[in-house]
């Protein structure tokens, strides 16, 4: 028994498999021919490979830029967290994770057959990072490890439910269309970019529809602009600390300007590869799950990873990371000048990127470019502030992980579990 439940932990980890899987049963309910079953599973599972090393590339881009803000701001990297457990929680609580995210996954496909609730959340990675969040929470609240599954479980399930539905109405805004929604944890960030663009911004000019010059037009290309500017930030932010301090800090041999022009050719060919991946994904999975739709969960849709949404709004992707960057690293400077926070927090290149540049496109549906700068340069100071109110929670677990990756959803549940967690029986 346990192997079976380890093997479907690992194929619901693992997102080509899982997608794969989710549109060979789709293809076989809509009865289509052997052809078109192997082809359809093969080209999603493909496109979602494609997808995840594009992600790859962009995280490895803009990965080096997080030592250099830190040189820049003095942050020793020693002080960040003030406890590192994350591989402990991991290594000692994979089972109560994994049970928790199959629990959870169950819980929601009922809700979904039952209820006007209709989406499945499949971002198959933030699947176990939901649960081993909480279990980490209801570790910290020195729960029994019955109460941890429980205590999981019971929040995973919530959120998988709840955000994509909150989230919902604006990815519909954008799209036009209900044939997906976003499962991930950029809903905070992307809610408050939304109204902050309606509250800001106009229904006019979009981020897509800024005008270049005849001579410029080479600009209109995302893998080129993109290009361009992540190698102005590189090299803007070297000039700041020295060129030397940056070579030590980027850990490069090459001279700064060579190493800031292929950081950049790097985030445009990653940013190419993951379109690409979200193209070829979208088309093989929405018509296959339209099988499922139809035969068990009438009028569901998918709840996708927010990559998905990239190529609605290129341009505000870029937007919503310059911004939020921005903010973000002035949100850090403001704190710690202040004393706020009791320990230090840095940059978040992962979620400026990825969390509130899909914050950038839901702002832009809601306020159009306008809507898409204040969204994000808003996302980028909560994102400073939820880290700050995450660490302590996770002090003795994961606080390395939630420095690094949180700022968000995350952040945010771990805080609502934890004033959970607190009354749990």
């Amino acid at each position: 028994m346990q192997s079976v439940m380890d093997f479907l932990i690992e194929v619901i980890r693992e997102p080509a498999i899982f997608l794969g899987l989710i549109a060979l049963i789709g293809l076989l309910l809509l009865k289509k021919d052997f052809s078109s079953v192997v082809s359809g599973t093969a080209k999603t599972i493909i496109g979602v490979v494609i997808l995840t090393q594009g992600t790859n590339i962009l995280t490895s881009s803009i990965a080096p830029l997080t030592e250099g803000f830190n040189l820049m701001y003095d942050i020793q990297e020693s002080e960040v967290a003030p406890a590192l457990g994350s591989d402990t929680i991991l290594s000692e609580y994979g089972t109560e994770i994994g049970i928790a995210m199959l629990i959870a996954f169950v819980v929601n496909l009922i809700v979904a057959r039952f209820t006007p609730i209709k989406h499945v959340f499949l971002t198959g990675h933030m699947l176990f990072w939901f649960p081993f969040i909480f279990v980490a929470v209801g570790v910290e609240n020195a729960l029994s490890n019955t109460q941890i599954i429980l205590f999981a479980s019971i929040m995973t399930a919530i959120y998988i439910i709840v955000a994509p539905a909150i989230l919902r109405p604006f990815v519909r805004k954008v799209t036009g269309s209900d044939d997906f929604i976003i499962g991930h944890p950029t809903t905070i960030l992307s809610l408050i970019s939304g109204w902050v663009g309606k509250l800001f911004g106009t229904n006019g000019r979009s981020s897509e529809d800024i005008k270049f010059p005849k001579s410029t037009e080479f600009l209109r290309e995302i893998s080129i602009t993109s290009s361009i500017t992540m190698f102005f930030v590189y090299f803007i932010v070297s000039l700041i600390i020295g060129f030397d301090s940056a070579a030590a800090a980027f850990e490069t041999d090459q001279s700064i300007f060579i190493f800031s022009i292929m950081q950049g050719i790097l985030f445009g060919a990653g940013l190419t590869i993951l379109l690409l991946g979200v193209r070829m994904m979208l088309a093989e999975i929405i018509p296959a799950f339209q099988g499922i739709s139809q035969k068990w969960i009438p009028n569901a849709v998918p709840a996708l990873d927010a990559p998905i949404l990239f190529p609605f709004a290129p341009n505000a992707v870029l937007i919503g990371f310059i911004v939020s960057m921005i903010t973000s690293v002035a949100t850090i400077f403001i704190t710690g000048s202040l004393g706020i926070f009791s320990f230090v927090i840095v940059p978040l290149t992962i979620t400026c990127f990825f969390e509130i540049g899909t914050a950038a496109i839901i702002g832009n549906g809601t306020g159009g470019l306008k809507g898409a700068i204040a969204g994000s340069a808003t996302a980028g100071v909560v994102m400073i502030l939820l880290v700050g109110i995450s660490v302590p929670i996770l002090s003795g677990t994961a606080s390395d992980w939630i420095v690094i990756f949180g700022g968000n959803d995350f952040s945010l549940w771990s805080f609502i579990g934890d004033g959970i967690a607190k009354i749990f029986p």
